[in-house]
């Protein structure tokens, strides 16, 4: 169990990093050929969203790696499950159901991280 956490957490970490940090510091202009939703969406809302995927990132790696807190590692995978279901939502209103299967894809990794952690901790 801790090996399959530990995978998982990781490689949500490094999307979620990875994403989070481009939302918190690219333009709209740079981000709109990644994230076509940008468009109709507020650049402060944009940021946020960002936040707290950079949040769920380390939320996921640092309470477990360090002991403290460890309670925050399902939480920060519930919360990146529930920031999964609000982008297929705006995927699905926009009429882009062909893009959302990595969305599917995360939401389905970050919910087995949830369950995993609350199993492991």
């Amino acid at each position: 169990m801790h090996v399959a956490y530990g995978v998982l957490a990781v490689l949500l970490a490094v999307f979620y990093g990875y994403a989070g940090g481009k939302k918190v510091t690219q333009s709209r202009e740079r981000l709109l050929p990644m994230m076509g939703w940008v468009d109709r969406t507020p650049m402060g809302l944009v940021r946020v969203i960002g936040g707290l995927e950079l949040a769920g990132a380390a939320g996921l790696i640092l309470p477990p790696l360090t002991g403290i807190a460890p309670g925050l590692a399902p939480a920060a995978a519930i919360g990146l499950t529930v920031v999964q279901v609000g982008g297929i939502v705006v995927h699905v209103t926009r009429g882009e159901v062909k893009v959302i299967g990595l969305n599917i894809g995360l939401l389905v990794a970050s919910a087995v991280t949830a369950w995993l952690a609350t199993i492991w901790l």
